[in-house]
């Protein structure tokens, strides 16, 4: 790494979105920053994979609210970038054993999936009525609550946030479980799995979720991208792929980091966030290159942050118990296909999710102890190429078969079992896309261990901290002086939308306590 200028009034550590975020927003309000990437390009886990001339994400990069006017939309604004991220109106199908969830050919009401079910379920239509009107309910409250955020209001719980009150159905259900609402309207296991399929991917039982959030993760099987622009579901967030992928975004947010006089290094491997007498004092590099600094942002891994950059000994005890009992989400595993054939007369959607089993809560025990389910409990397979141009070659496609797994593999781990796994998946695949092993030109697996590399995370979560009962994220000012966190796995949780508006209101703290005037008044 070429040597960087001796003094450093902020320095983040990681180049993930979260990271990116926060020296853009420093960057535009006159600090100089440095940011420092242990990988050789930015981007964290929306970094792109490339072989043989095709080209995939990590993972499907369908993102929350970034059209223009909702928060996300307003983020790429203040940025000055939203005209350099392409983004693809988006919806997505569900595949249960028994039944689906894909949108009607003609769109004849906002709210098809919920006729949908109550012609499925005809015994479940007053307890569905009930339950979709708590799910309305906790989404304009949620996108109030994310309105306040934007604009100051820092929120430190997912039902109380400011001086204004949740409604009526949400607070006297707070400290309900998302088991205990499902109980309380509807009967058969059947349905109550369909609502609680997302939560394998994320490992937690519907007994650890808060009920409140349990809207908000099926949100997207409910949302249809004709509803776009639509007066009467404005409280409902818009969804979009990435058109040109993951990077295009984390991409557009460096460059803005370095239009401002902001510096990334690429390459730069963090061995210590040096503290004396309670403050952070700046980072130590590989090779014993030291950069001093007044702040530094920290990203990626609480328990690597601070039991291994800043050492136990430097935290409160309480502090360290937190890291110690944080809970986080499940890993994932991937195949990644370049193939020669055109998927979408079996796919017409990009991407859809096929939930195998209704055994939710099995699914999430048999993830925690190490089993691998090998895509029987259930997979998503994402086909960027059907919106999506120069991914492939002429006439061929990339497609990518994901599910949730464990960071440790019973029995002879992840490095041995990996391809044997990739192949089982296959096999699955292929109920959905009769004969794709004879149509794979490439591949590449991506199992826990391969994103643990990429992420420098020794236990890879997906969506960061889980959002279980009692649980929040680390804030965002630590209690080390001059230290923050931001990230996945700190209060905003996953999500690319939550750790943008995250790294945000982190920001807003630190120019709150800087004389930096403009800085506070750019950002109110």
């Amino acid at each position: 790494m070429a040597r960087a200028r001796q003094q450093q009034k902020i320095i983040v550590v990681g180049g993930g979105v979260a990271g990116l975020t926060a020296a853009a927003y420093l960057a535009k309000a006159g600090h100089p920053v440095t940011l420092l990437e242990r990988s050789e390009e930015v981007g964290g886990a929306l970094t792109a994979l490339r072989k043989d001339g095709y080209q995939w994400d990590l993972g499907p990069r369908m993102v929350e609210a970034f059209a223009p006017g909702e928060p996300g939309g307003r983020i790429l604004k203040e940025l000055g970038i939203q005209k350099h991220v392409a983004l693809e109106p988006a919806d997505r199908g569900v595949v249960f054993p028994d039944f689906d969830l894909r949108k009607p050919s003609s769109l004849s009401e906002a709210d098809w999936p919920r006729r949908r079910l109550a012609t499925l379920f005809p015994f479940e239509r007053e307890g569905l009525e009930s339950y979709f009107r708590y799910h309305e309910q906790a989404w304009r409250w949620h996108t109030r609550r994310v309105t306040r955020e934007l604009r100051g209001a820092f929120s430190h719980s997912p039902v109380v946030s400011g001086r204004r009150r949740p409604p009526k159905e949400i607070r006297t259900r707070e400290h309900w479980s998302a088991q205990r609402l499902l109980d309380h309207f509807l009967v058969d296991p059947r349905l109550k799995a369909a609502f609680a399929c997302p939560l394998m991917y994320r490992g937690v039982l519907a007994s650890e979720l808060p009920a409140s959030y349990l809207p908000l993760l099926n949100a997207e099987t409910r949302f249809d991208a004709r509803l776009l622009g639509a007066s009467r579901v404005r409280w409902r967030p818009s969804y979009h792929f990435l058109r040109d992928g993951g990077n295009s975004l984390t991409n557009a947010i460096a460059e803005v980091v370095r239009e401002h006089g902001g510096r990334i290094y690429t390459g730069a491997h963090v061995e210590r966030i040096l503290v004396d007498e309670d403050r952070v004092r700046g980072v130590q590099l590989e090779g014993g290159h030291v950069e001093s600094a007044r702040v530094v942002i920290a990203t990626g891994g609480a328990r690597e942050t601070f039991f291994e950059l800043v050492g136990r000994g430097y935290l409160p005890l309480g502090f360290g118990y937190r890291i110690d009992t944080l809970q986080v989400t499940s890993s994932a595993f991937a195949v990644h296909l370049g193939v020669d054939f055109d998927p979408s007369p079996y796919q017409s959607d990009p991407l859809v999710y096929y939930c195998m089993t209704y055994d939710v809560e099995g699914a999430v025990h048999g993830c925690r102890s190490g089993a691998f389910h090998e895509g029987r409990d259930g997979f998503a397979v994402f086909i960027p190429s059907l919106f999506a141009q120069g991914l492939a070659p002429g006439g061929h496609h990339v497609l990518s078969i994901v599910t949730f797994a464990p960071n440790t593999l019973e029995g002879e781990g992840w490095q041995k079992r990996g391809r044997e796994l990739a192949r089982t998946l296959v096999s699955l695949a292929e109920s959905v896309f009769p004969g794709l092993q004879e149509h794979i030109v490439t591949r590449v697996i991506m199992t826990p261990d391969d994103l643990q590399e990429r992420t420098g995370q020794r236990c890879h979560a997906v969506w960061g901290v889980a959002p279980v009962l009692g649980q929040e994220g680390l804030g965002y000012e630590t209690p080390i002086g001059g230290l923050w966190f931001v990230g996945s796995q700190s209060r905003s949780g996953g999500g690319i939308l939550q750790v943008m508006i995250g790294a945000r209101q982190a920001v807003r703290m630190i120019l709150a306590r800087s004389s930096t005037r403009f800085g506070r008044r750019w950002l109110r």
